[in-house]
């Protein structure tokens, strides 16, 4: 029987190192890396935490791209979309199949299971009319605006490491199976949804939901289902056990307690860049502005400590 700690569910946002340590990895590898990383869960689900788990997709998603790019000639492509669908249940049986023969293996008595999870945007967003999410392999520059024409493709260099893809990332607007997930937390499920941000979808003229190429931000995502669960807590781990300003410096402060105001003005002075702790920040700030109690950042490792205010970064209101 699950005891206090179950009354109101948790969002758990894992990073994309959770799985996978970059795009080269074998199957094996990363059931490797699941197997280690995803150990400290184990422990929120003895004690009976109800735990909404989310993940990236990122290196699975550019392996898919590839496989497209290396196979369109012999089988019909996949948009971005399905490979966004298809990634979300390879990623998904992953972390359901170690988390369950973990349960096994240490005597805990919890179900879990994962849910493909669409996710709706508008068609109106701007992230539409300016790409900003790069995707996939590093390309030339030639090969680059070749693809671009050959594909419709938007390319762009991406910080002097080559040119890339990149495609609209728009804030997520609804979940659709949000029901089907609060009614397997109720039911004291461990639920692993909403996963690369969830598959974006638009509503048609005709009311009818159709996928487009696009990624999702997985941890706006993650602050939009956790406000959508009536979650009071949304845990968001990454490689570091602390947000930290003034990072690997002389002067770097690593933060026990952050109120929503002062990661505004951090991010705002350019604190939290764009490509590492800036989205999960700002996601932060979202998430308790629309209702949410408190974000923790941390580690994996010491996720069950940060819940209990001895690791971590608390942001609050």
């Amino acid at each position: 029987m699950m005891d206090a700690q179950s009354e109101k569910p948790i969002v758990v946002a894992l990073g994309g190192n959770a799985i996978s340590k970059g795009s080269g990895e074998t199957v094996s590898e990363q059931f490797a890396c699941a197997r280690t990383s995803l150990v400290p869960l184990v422990e929120l689900a003895r004690a009976g935490y109800r735990i909404a788990i989310t993940h990236g997709n990122g290196p699975q998603v550019g392996n898919a791209l590839r496989r497209v790019e290396l196979s369109q000639n012999e089988v019909i492509p996949l948009p971005l979309f399905l490979c966004g669908a298809t990634t979300q249940g390879e990623i998904g049986y992953i972390i359901a199949n170690v988390l369950k023969n973990l349960f096994v293996d240490k005597g805990v008595d919890r179900e879990v299971a994962s849910i493909v999870t669409q996710v709706c945007v508008s068609r109106e967003d701007p992230g539409f009319q300016n790409p900003t999410k790069f995707i996939g392999r590093f390309y030339d520059e030639d090969e680059a605006k070749e693809l671009a024409k050959k594909a419709g493709w938007v390319v762009r260099e991406d910080s002097g490491r080559g040119w890339r893809r990149v495609v609209p990332s728009p804030w997520p607007k609804k979940i659709l199976e949000v029901k089907t997930i609060k009614d397997l937390l109720d039911a004291g499920v461990i639920t692993v949804c909403t996963g690369g941000g969830g598959i974006p979808v638009y509503l048609d003229e005709e009311g009818h939901y159709r996928g487009v190429d696009a990624v999702i931000d997985k941890d706006r995502a993650s602050a939009f289902l956790a406000l959508a669960l009536r979650a009071e807590t949304l845990v968001i781990l990454t490689g570091v056990e602390k947000v930290a300003t003034s990072f690997n410096t002389l002067y770097q402060k690593d933060w026990d307690i952050m109120s929503v105001n002062g990661a505004r003005g951090f991010l705002k002075e350019g604190e939290f860049p764009a490509g590492s702790m800036g989205p999960k920040i700002e996601s932060a700030i979202y998430f308790i502005e629309n209702g949410g109690s408190q974000v923790i950042i941390t580690s994996i490792d010491r996720v069950k400590e940060a819940l209990e205010k001895d690791a971590g970064t608390r942001i609050v209101p």
